[in-house]
């Protein structure tokens, strides 16, 4: 009777947060600049649901707006394929802002994210959307730096480009001149045309390989995320792309560090030495006595959550001293 009861209990926990899923691409920036620690709007959503009967680690990285890379770093003993009934899956609901110009997108490639400055509060955006990506394969990477959207196009039809026909032909799968908008369209419906010749964000007729490096060197996105993302984003839109599988920052007096995997081509890249320099950096140039213990942690995890490794000593209020009583002069 109890299992029953319980397995309701997690049924009903696992709907209501499915259904807040919606939301769970949008975070609020927080109210100190100098703070990058940035929270699900609702922060009830994205922290841990379990898995259906018929689930697996793909379904619910689709459900929740994350990637096949973050849902398997995050649940690293839970079986991609078969999780187990009622498994609790954990999720994501705070992540730390790349290190970059806070405007426009961002596009950080280890972290396999998109995040776009979206609303404004005075001059400052207010919050800011978040949505998985898929980038270059390693011999066919995705450059950095900075560009903007030159072009927007709905519905747009495919030229694949000499390289790309050349590879499917040497594979035996030719590609024609043109492939028209439609279902089969590797462009999904939805396209933005960077202003680096050739490379585009747009959506994907195999939405299983977001998170994942599979493309010829664009940005994919879930179909519903770029449907909900393009009418946002005019032509002009900054675009800056980063390769920061380190992020460090501070929010409310307390550093926090958040450590991916590199790209393969950066697997030997020495993060401890690159961690302990954010940190520096993020101290106005001084080394802070960090607890080694967590820091060491998320090395090795390397799932992207974002951990606390210092904070700053609160200051103990001044206690009211008793009124120094005043001296008075009699007169005779």
């Amino acid at each position: 009777m109890f299992k029953l009861i319980r397995k309701k209990q997690l049924l009903i926990i696992s709907l209501f947060l499915a259904s807040s899923s919606l939301q769970a691409t949008v975070f609020l920036l927080p109210e100190n600049p100098s703070d990058s620690l940035i929270k699900a709007e609702d922060m009830l959503t994205n922290s841990q649901t379990f898995a259906g009967q018929k689930d697996d680690l793909l379904d619910i990285a689709r459900r929740f707006d994350l990637g096949q890379n973050e849902i398997v770093r995050l649940n690293p003993t839970v079986d991609r394929w078969l999780p187990a009934m009622d498994a609790p899956i954990q999720l994501q609901n705070t992540r730390l802002l790349p290190d970059s110009t806070p405007k426009g997108i961002i596009l950080n490639l280890p972290e396999f994210r998109l995040y776009y400055y979206q609303a404004l509060r005075g001059d400052k955006p207010a919050n800011i959307l978040t949505h998985p990506i898929s980038v270059g394969r390693q011999d066919w990477e995705t450059p950095l730096g900075k560009t903007t959207i030159v072009a927007k196009k709905e519905n747009p039809a495919w030229r694949p480009p000499a390289s790309i026909k050349k590879e499917h032909a040497e594979k035996g799968d030719p590609l024609p001149d043109i492939v028209p908008a439609g279902p089969n369209n590797p462009l999904g419906l939805f396209a933005m045309r960077l202003g680096i010749p050739g490379y585009l964000i747009h959506s994907t007729n195999k939405p299983f390989g977001v998170g994942l490096r599979v493309s010829h060197g664009c940005i994919r996105m879930y179909p519903k995320d770029i449907e909900k993302l393009f009418p946002l984003i005019k032509v002009g839109t900054d675009v800056t792309i980063v390769n920061q599988p380190v992020k460090v920052g501070w929010f409310d007096g307390a550093l926090y560090i958040e450590i991916h995997e590199p790209l393969e081509e950066h697997q030997f890249d020495d993060l401890v030495s690159i961690s302990l320099d954010l940190i520096e950096q993020e101290n106005n140039g001084q080394l802070l006595i960090i607890d080694s213990k967590a820091l060491k942690q998320a090395i090795t995890q390397k799932n992207g959550l974002p951990v606390k490794i210092y904070e700053k000593p609160k200051l103990k209020p001044i206690e009211p001293q008793p009124a120094t009583p005043i001296a008075k002069t009699i007169l005779f």
